[in-house]
């Protein structure tokens, strides 16, 4: 099960997942954050196919409410200042062996704001990966990255599916279920008939993938002469790069520059000689376009842009609570760079084919 590819390149949702996620750690600001998920809301209705994909989205930002919602009650119960305390609750002291701290007490009202903040933080996150997922072609991601990390991209796709695919299969069992029943809601068990068809189900597709990865010899290739230099190569590489995290603790900066660049340039000829030793052909692969590489400019724009006004202080990026901000404030600079993240919702007027190279390097069409 993957998305079909769309009118916009799989890099360049990564390009745009990348930014989003990035502005909104760059921008910690409440409203900012909010603002960033109503921005990527709106690409999602505009972008996204119809499917247990798109339904990834609202999921992952649950998701994320509920685990921020439970470290704002647990940072609420075992941290304390002494300032500005709400109300008291009956307090316990753990055992040492439990570490010690006390569990109650004073809930503060800038504790629990800056909880909130926090928490708001993740549920961006995983707003973003969530539009991400229902936006992005899993397909078309795997063959956009190089050889040498085919097996490492599967795994994650694989992994990166998860969510759209309990979505898909409790989707149908709840159809099932209702079926059953001529249409009717018995609430009666129906956590239990929901829950055990959709864990057999998981484990039926897990045990199919794998004796299918199997039959294909996953992983069972043997390295070659591009391998092993890709490892000679990549292992000089992150050498060289702790040499110049070394370099930089001792301050000897150029040093520390001379070595990162070899480093990353090693790490660089290492991917490229193992992509080049591999002989996985790529069927239908379609090149980044140049809408592609427009849209990636301008998203890259938000991430930019909140930097500089980071660095130049020319307006506040984040809020803490405080005694006279009990709200915090728009910042206007901040909501204009983030909006060339709706730079997807001008789509191509012209889908790109694939690219015919990669076709003939493959033996055409299979």
């Amino acid at each position: 099960m993957h998305a079909e590819p769309g009118p916009w390149h799989a890099w360049t949702w990564v390009t745009w997942a990348a930014a989003g996620a990035a502005a909104v750690q760059l921008a910690p600001n409440p409203l900012s954050v909010i603002l960033v998920l109503a921005l990527a809301w709106l690409v999602v209705e505009r972008s996204a196919a119809p499917g247990p994909f798109r339904r990834a989205f609202p999921v992952l930002v649950s998701v994320g409410a509920a685990f921020a919602a439970l470290r704002v009650v647990l940072t609420a119960l075992t941290t304390h200042s002494g300032l500005d305390a709400w109300f008291t609750l009956p307090q316990v002291t753990l055992p040492s062996l439990l570490g010690g701290f006390t569990v109650g007490g004073p809930v503060e009202r800038d504790v629990v704001v800056q909880a909130v903040v926090e928490g708001l933080v993740i549920v961006g996150v995983m707003g973003v990966f969530g539009a991400f997922n229902a936006l992005v072609s899993h397909a078309e991601l795997l063959a956009g990255l190089p050889r040498a990390f085919h097996e490492l991209g599967l795994i994650t796709t694989i992994g990166v599916t998860f969510v759209p695919s309990t979505i898909e299969s409790v989707v149908q069992v709840r159809e099932a279920d209702r079926a059953r029943t001529a249409g009717r809601v018995v609430r009666r068990g129906r956590l239990i008939r929901l829950v055990v068809p959709v864990l057999e189900r998981g484990l039926e597709q897990g045990v199919a993938l794998a004796e299918s990865m199997e039959a294909r010899g996953f992983g069972h290739a043997h390295p070659g002469r591009h391998d092993r230099l890709a490892g000679i190569l990549g292992l000089a590489g992150l050498l060289s790069l702790a040499s110049a995290f070394v370099a930089l603790i001792g301050r000897a900066a150029p040093t520390a520059v001379v070595l990162g660049t070899t480093g990353a340039a090693l790490l660089v000829a290492a991917v490229a000689v193992a992509s080049r030793g591999s002989d996985r052909p790529r069927y239908r692969y379609r090149r980044v376009g140049p809408h592609d590489l427009r849209a990636m400019a301008t998203v890259l724009c938000t991430p930019v842009t909140l930097a500089l006004l980071g660095l130049t202080d020319l307006t506040p990026l984040g809020w803490m609570p405080g005694p006279g901000s009990a709200w915090p404030p728009f910042e206007p600079l901040v909501a204009l760079a983030l909006l060339p993240l709706l730079a997807p919702l001008r789509a191509p007027r012209r889908l790109p084919g694939p690219d015919p190279r990669a076709a003939r390097r493959s033996g055409g069409d299979r």
